[in-house]
């Protein structure tokens, strides 16, 4: 991923049209995927989404439906995960059909700790071997689901929610480390950010931990978290600090990457409000769920400043260009844009043009 100097100086294009789509165009060192090649890459969606997952203003535990989406991944053949909050299940969909299949917890919706069992899930990851993790945040644990498994282990938490090594309090977001398997966890009722490593059954404290507040020492319900490898460093959406920060791994305190740094909240193009998901592109370009807001936020790495790419501050809505509390966001292979639209039960795809 280059380096934020070098996304400054190769933002190629930056404008917001007020009459179609907003537009960046910019360099690009590696390639998107193995099908396309280096170079100058454009980042423009259309603004008018397809739903792909659940039906609109509809929410049950048919295999169609959805009740709260809350997280989203997407696989190598780009099949998407959803955490589905309230059925207390993980729904896969692959590409165009609109049926999911339950790939952790129960497709009934029932909810319980057992191992087959899940408790308002909300951060959800898949590795490239197919297995699937699982913030169980009402069991305050994380669950490991190898692929095609009928059960879940527990690789993080011990069940019970609390302060000290082995336990966890309301599991939010979840990123690994695919080089030495580590998994790091947010911590949403302890503001924190715990790292397992490979079966331990204790998790050391890499972010925050110095109680609830706004200062760069500490976190506010962090509540999505992903890891930069080349910068050796968490991404967190810290979600009542109202912004998007950089944990650096043996620092002790962030940097700013979006929003404010005294939890002033608001909806211009330098502020975001409750924040709860992101992602960033192999650009290291952050794409922000800015959930009160009801829009989808695009910061340049290295810019403080937002682009506005789905939604619209302030509206929200259940048209196909309108959200009502997006909780996560995820990018396929070529960028395509998707988004968790909460309060809306579906889930909504931007094609990338």
């Amino acid at each position: 991923m280059p380096t934020d100097a070098f996304m400054k100086s190769n933002i190629l294009q930056w404008s917001d049209w007020s009459t179609s789509e907003p537009v960046v165009s910019q360099q690009q060192q590696k390639p998107l995927d193995k099908s396309s090649k280096t170079g100058n890459v454009t980042l423009r969606w259309n603004t008018t989404g397809i739903t792909i997952a659940g039906i609109m203003n509809q929410h049950g535990t048919d295999s169609n439906l959805l009740d709260w989406p809350i997280s989203l991944a997407i696989d190598s053949s780009n099949a998407l995960y959803i955490g589905d909050h309230l059925n207390h299940r993980v729904q896969k969909f692959l590409s165009g059909i609109s049926n999911g299949t339950t790939v952790a917890g129960q497709s009934s919706g029932a909810q319980n700790r057992t191992p087959e069992s899940l408790n308002f899930p909300v951060g959800v990851i898949v590795d490239s071997s197919g297995n699937l993790y699982v913030a169980d945040s009402g069991n305050s644990r994380v669950q490991l689901w190898a692929s095609g498994a009928s059960s879940g282990s527990t690789v993080a938490g011990n069940g019970t929610a609390g302060t000290s090594a082995n336990q966890l309090n309301v599991t939010y977001g979840i990123a690994r480390d695919p080089s030495s398997n580590t998994l790091y966890v947010a911590d949403y009722g302890n503001h924190r950010i715990m790292a397992y490593t490979s079966n331990a059954s204790s998790g050391s404290l890499v972010a925050g931990g110095n109680g609830i507040g706004l200062n760069k020492t500490q976190l506010y319900n962090p509540s999505t978290i992903y890891f930069d490898s080349p910068s050796n460093s968490l991404i967190i959406a810290n979600r009542y600090g109202h912004n998007i920060v950089r944990w650096t791994l043996g620092d002790s305190q962030w940097t700013l990457i979006a929003g404010s740094t005294n939890g002033t909240q608001g909806s211009s193009s330098t502020l975001l409000n409750s924040p709860f998901g992101m992602t960033l592109d192999p650009m290291g370009n952050v794409y922000v769920a800015d959930t009160s807001n009801h829009r989808i936020q695009l910061f340049m790495a290295g810019q403080l400043t937002g682009l506005t790419i789905a939604g619209s501050a302030g509206a929200r809505g259940n048209d196909s260009n309108q959200f009502w509390a997006p909780y996560a966001v995820a990018l396929d292979s070529q960028l395509n844009l998707y988004v968790a639209d909460r309060n809306n039960n579906r889930v909504q795809k931007f094609l990338r043009y």
